[in-house]
């Protein structure tokens, strides 16, 4: 494999002053105002969030527009804020069906519903548990016509289930890994949740377990990987292991020392069914240090490795994620980024080409900001948000009475990037 010529650079369609939400806040994107375009909230988490083994919760939300008008805040941004090391309580979705975005947060030790347009709280309700708050994940669970339930959970040993009403459904204990994937894998109007290495039904019994695997699941993914019409479950965590829906192991890659990602993509053209990128953190370095090393991977649809990075710079933190639309080839990038060792997010190929590197490092998130048909990716830090596009676009224009959609993917935002493909 070799490298070839790099495209010309993304187009830098507007950066955002986003030094008034906090430092150490994560980005979640939504159409907020019913405008056409997206906005975007930040998420600033309180001081405990670098103990990651104790709850934890939003201290402020800041909300800009993409032109960085600051549209509103709710808290006060503390330059105690916590660290990324673990997953923010926070999504932005309609959750009670009204056509407009709320923020659904934990902050101030409740459960609170916040109008997405103006900030202001609509509802709270009281944690069913004072430790419900690792992530928040919205599902499917009573049969409804849309999603309209939440899954709360600890770190790494218990799920609550919640109506709409915030009532309790049920309550599992087990090995639930970072963030459980929810899909309605039979077909009959609920989801069932992958919960770490178990299956439950929508009333939370487990329906078949994972054998034979260690630690925990760091991300999931569904999709019709191997071309059959059913969907399979890829779950990345001591190992890389895909199953049928009926629990059937169906491989097992074990050529990773800790496999911390996987994403599923259309990512070769010249190979059946869907491909699994992978990132192998070989080497753990010291918290808050590069000194480490990790390297992306590809598998084929039957798990049999196509190729691994040799990686030549320190970094051991990688986050990749399934880049698809970023331009008007029909194959999917992998996205990587956090990747340390003065390496800045880039797109790769299914061949292990380097597509486009981003001339800016920070976090990353992604999205068609503005229903262009494509998709832009916003690199931020502390201080600002790099809007990018693989072709030049207007941020400031408006589509009254076009609200954009919010899809699964946003309102599942999670550290460990899970997914599905449909």
């Amino acid at each position: 494999m070799t490298n070839r010529t790099l495209q010309k650079l993304p187009h830098l369609l507007g950066k955002v002053n986003i030094q008034a939400a906090g430092v150490h806040s994560k980005m979640l994107l939504g159409d907020l105002n019913g405008d056409g375009r997206m906005e975007m909230v930040l998420v600033q988490p309180d001081n405990r969030q670098d103990v990651r083994y104790i709850p934890h919760q939003v201290q402020c939300l800041t909300a800009f527009d993409l032109e960085g008008n600051l549209l509103w805040q709710t808290g006060t941004p503390s330059p105690d804020a916590g660290k990324p090391g673990s997953d923010y309580p926070a999504q932005l979705y309609d959750i009670d069906g009204d056509g407009c975005l709320e923020v659904l947060c934990v902050m101030n030790d409740s459960f609170q519903i916040i109008d997405g347009a103006t900030g202001i709280v609509k509802k709270v309700y009281a944690l069913p548990d004072p430790e419900a708050h690792d992530c928040i994940i919205i599902a499917n669970l009573t049969g409804g016509d849309r999603p309209s339930d939440i899954i709360l959970k600890n770190r790494y040993s218990q799920l609550w289930a919640m109506d709409q009403e915030f009532n309790l459904l049920w309550t599992f204990k087990g090995n639930p890994g970072h963030f459980p994937w929810v899909y309605d894998l039979n077909g009959d109007g609920h989801d069932e949740v992958m919960a770490g290495y178990d299956l439950l039904d929508h009333k939370g019994k487990i329906v078949w377990s994972c054998k034979d695997l260690k630690d925990h699941a760091d991300c999931i993914w569904i999709g019709d990987v191997n071309g059959d019409g059913q969907p399979e479950l890829v779950i990345g965590g001591s190992v890389t292991v895909m199953y049928n829906r009926e629990g059937t192991e169906l491989w097992r890659y074990d050529g990773s020392i800790e496999s911390q990602h996987v994403a599923l993509g259309k990512f070769r053209r010249d190979l059946p069914g869907l491909q699994i990128a992978g990132l192998d953190r070989i080497v753990r370095g010291d918290q808050g240090s590069d000194k480490g090393k990790d390297g992306l991977f590809l598998l084929d649809s039957q798990g049999e490795e196509l190729w691994k990075e040799n990686r030549k710079t320190d970094g051991w933190l990688t986050i990749i994620e399934t880049l698809r639309g970023w331009d008007n080839e029909p194959m999917d990038y992998i996205l990587a980024y956090r990747r340390g060792g003065g390496v800045h997010p880039s797109l790769y190929d299914g061949h292990m080409n380097l597509v486009t590197e981003f001339p800016v490092d920070g976090y990353v998130v992604h999205a068609d900001l503005f229903s262009s048909g494509n998709e832009q990716v916003i690199i931020y830090d502390d201080e600002t948000a790099h809007i990018y596009s693989n072709q030049a676009g207007d941020i400031t224009v408006k589509r009254a009475g076009k609200a954009l959609s919010q899809p699964k993917r946003l309102y599942s935002s999670t550290l460990y990037p899970g997914g599905e493909v449909e």
